[in-house]
């Protein structure tokens, strides 16, 4: 939004405003940005034009009969938006005296010649040959290649303030380019950079296994890949005893988790596990110390610990009247706290609750769809981290802990959590000769336990009649057999049962 002028509000006239679309134009207003807003598929037979122009006329403060009504799919009212956009829409502004300013909106990859960034100059001129600086990242480097999109990719001389295009300087890691970085001419460099930049930083978490231990090659050369076109993807290699090698990959929320793993399935061909989502804690240690910690793996001792703070959000919901009150009572039992609720119409409602990050990376939306019958949208943007009572839950089976089913949960949520935990590996371990204990521990603390039942060898079948001390002996013989296997034996855990605890949304148990 930063690299524009004006935006277009699209809203489907049958669907009418949701999260999203509040999310984005108050987005827009507070960019400066002049907004056009337009119904968008009125041919649909659902399609109610005027109800929806009554909701973006509260929401824009706009008469609803000056909305624009288009359908994209026949053409209706497309030339009438395109007069709309160029009378509408303020010329650009800049000082084309000024030091040179680009602001970096877009960027993508070419094996051939490196990072291909997509510029707005909004002062100055930069220059086909000139030296440059990313006034943020601190990379200099040399434009190779200046253009505009005609809509081809157009190269010229020069841009200057106003102009969009792109511009090839070399560089090989698109983390050195970053979207949002200001470029400045390096002999005539600007004073301050362009405002509005942040770091990206990710926010949720996962571990992602090759489900063929052979494909840990292919699974780092796909990420490596990935990253060269999305320099907010983070990954480093993750050693798990139970899943193998793998990668903890940080992302910015959970739609660009999706994508990713979408992407690495689809792309190139890989079969993955990924871990539980999990957000990044801060912990203050008992001395002092700060940590971040991204895996529940990581997470230190019970007794070293003085704080643990996680991450906010405030989320916006929209929804139907009649679904409040199952909205409310969701949100309640992930731990929100009610913030304010408002009508936007007759029929539609506002609730905004503030939600640890941790309790809607699951499978909150799901439910959020299930008890509003589909009709809720929801939206959300981080506020920062606050402490809460947390505690690391662990998995055992037959005394040994299992690194990769640990996880975060709030104190008040443990024993619940871990009941179901070991209830769904109940139904998925193999049985054995002798009995394996599945616990849920909280510390030192078993909160939760279940059995594998043994499988029990006939060993006194061939005894018929005869002295019953010679069956007791057979069985006490096989009780040491046993006893002694449960000491040396270790579980080798099928593949179903991390797929049944870990997947997402496995069968919406909390």
């Amino acid at each position: 939004l930063a690299a524009c002028d004006g935006a277009l509000l699209l809203v489907d006239a049958a669907q009418g405003v949701e999260a999203q679309t509040l999310a984005n134009s108050y987005l827009a207003v507070e960019a400066g940005l002049e907004l056009i807003p337009a119904l968008n598929k009125i041919d649909l037979p659902g399609a109610e034009p005027e109800r929806v122009a009554g909701e973006i006329s509260e929401l824009l403060g706009e008469p609803p009969e000056d909305m624009l009504q288009v359908s994209a799919k026949s053409g209706l009212g497309l030339d009438d938006l395109l007069e709309a956009i160029v009378a509408r829409v303020p010329s650009p502004q800049g000082d084309t005296e000024a030091p040179g300013r680009a602001l970096i909106f877009d960027s993508e990859y070419d094996q051939y010649r490196g990072v291909v960034a997509y510029v707005r100059v909004v002062d100055g001129e930069l220059r086909r040959g000139e030296g440059v600086l990313a006034m943020q990242a601190g990379t200099q480097a040399e434009i190779d290649e200046i253009g505009f999109f005609g809509p081809t990719m157009t190269p010229v001389d020069s841009l200057r303030a106003g102009e969009v295009g792109y511009l090839i300087t070399g560089v090989k890691d698109v983390s050195q380019l970053r979207v949002g970085d200001t470029l400045t001419p390096r002999g005539r460099p600007a004073a301050e950079p362009l405002p509005g930049y942040q770091e990206p930083v990710p926010m949720v978490f996962c571990g992602l296994f090759p489900l063929e231990t052979d494909q840990y090659g292919e699974l780092r050369d796909a990420l490596e890949k990935l990253a060269l076109n999305d320099a907010a993807l983070s990954y480093e290699p993750e050693t798990s005893q139970a899943l193998g090698f793998g990668f903890r990959c940080g992302f910015l929320g959970l739609l660009h988790m999706d994508i990713v793993r979408e992407r690495l399935e689809r792309e190139y061909g890989l079969a993955l596990l990924a871990t539980t989502p999990n957000v990044e804690y801060e912990v203050t240690l008992s001395d002092g110390t700060e940590v971040r910690v991204h895996s529940p793996a990581d997470m230190p001792d019970r007794g070293r610990i003085e704080e643990i703070r996680e991450p906010y959000i405030r989320a916006t919901i929209l929804t139907p009247k009649e679904h409040v009150g199952a909205v409310m009572e969701l949100c309640q039992e992930r731990r929100g706290r009610h913030v304010d609720l408002s009508f936007l119409s007759e029929a539609r409602t506002q609730i905004r609750y503030d939600l640890p990050l941790a309790e809607i990376v699951l499978d909150f939306f799901d439910h959020l769809k299930s008890r509003t019958r589909g009709y809720a949208s929801l939206d959300y943007e981080l506020t920062g981290y606050q402490p809460s009572e947390l505690v690391k839950l662990d998995i055992l089976l037959a005394g040994d802990l299992v690194d990769a089913l640990s996880m975060v949960v709030h104190k008040d949520k443990a024993y619940g959590q871990g009941r179901q935990v070991t209830e769904r590996l109940r139904k998925q371990i193999p049985r054995q000769q002798f009995e394996v204990a599945i616990q849920a521990s909280v510390g030192s603390n078993i909160i939760a336990r279940e059995s594998v039942k043994p499988i029990r060898k006939d060993v006194i079948a061939k005894c018929y009649g005869g002295d019953i001390s010679r069956k007791r002996k057979l069985l006490e013989k096989q009780k040491e057999g046993k006893k002694r296997m449960k000491q040396v034996g270790r579980i080798e855990v099928p593949q179903e049962a991390f797929l049944a605890v870990l997947q997402i949304g496995d069968d919406g148990d909390r």
